[in-house]
């Protein structure tokens, strides 16, 4: 085994750990996969860093499920997965297409992967996608009413969603926080829940744009299930039990392979 695919493992096994017995010192995690305290201390802090663990001192435990990651944070984190992804999704996006674009990182960068398309209609909940957008003066933007949050530029709340609920758009592009092995989608912030199911509810057809740290990971609030969605474009292959879910709903799996700049391996179910 490669020492790429044994550091993975044992992420993977560390996760698990966590997940079946609660917090974990480092010494112990050290002993048990018999590394040094060193690597144990690097690979918590990049689990951490993908929201799969809670960094705490001395060890890890599990993940808040209440609580997402700052924005600051989450817009450099797999920054390089998202663009790809991003650039594949552009691609499924037609010249002359309305669509919903809703909050988050990777759904900015779609954003910004569609600027050279022509004659798009935009309605967002997102004030840095319509910053974004507004670059190319041949799109139309509607910015929807509601609270703008100030840590992130989005736009919740019952006055969004009513808004939202005006429009029906060839697509719904949106980025989610955690998606479960029995397909859930979830998020943490029910003003934001709303507005994205809104959105599911509204397109014709939805795409899920979202980076492999997200199979998996616990968020408080349901947004929907995988069944709503026509395609999801992502990083990684996603867990077995996952897979299975989105071959047997005939999701359409579109996966940018790490390392291959611009170009994407495309697997639908």
């Amino acid at each position: 085994m490669s020492d790429r695919s044994a550091n993975a493992t044992r992420l993977t096994e560390i996760v698990a750990l966590v997940g079946s017995r609660g917090f974990q010192t480092i010494d112990s995690l050290a002993q048990h996969f018999d590394v040094t305290v060193q690597t144990i201390r690097r690979d918590l802090n990049a689990l951490a860093a993908e929201g799969k663990i809670s960094r705490y001192r001395g060890g890890a435990g599990l993940p808040s499920s209440i609580e997402n990651m700052e924005y600051e944070r989450r817009k450099v984190v797999h920054l390089a997965a998202k663009q790809r992804i991003a650039a594949m999704a552009a691609c499924d996006v037609p010249d002359h297409a309305s669509l919903f674009i809703n909050i988050g990182s990777t759904t900015e960068q779609v954003a910004r992967a569609l600027l050279d398309h022509t004659h798009l209609r935009i309605i967002t909940n997102n004030l840095n996608v319509a910053r974004i957008m507004s670059e190319n003066p041949d799109f139309r933007i509607v910015v929807t009413g509601g609270t703008v949050r100030n840590r992130d530029g989005g736009i919740t709340g019952q006055a969004t969603r009513d808004m939202l609920d005006q429009f029906r758009a060839d697509l719904g592009i949106i980025g989610i926080s955690g998606i479960d092995a029995d397909g859930g989608l979830y998020d943490y912030d029910m003003d934001e829940v709303i507005c994205s199911q809104a959105i599911i509810r509204n397109a014709r057809r939805v795409l899920l744009v979202t980076d492999h740290s997200k199979f998996g990971r616990p968020a408080l609030m349901r947004v929907g299930n995988l069944a709503q969605i026509a395609a999801l474009y992502t990083d990684l292959p996603p867990p077995a039990p996952i897979a299975a879910l989105i071959a047997s709903l005939g999701v359409e799996l579109h996966i940018a392979p790490e390392g291959e700049d611009g170009a994407t391996a495309r697997h639908p179910a």
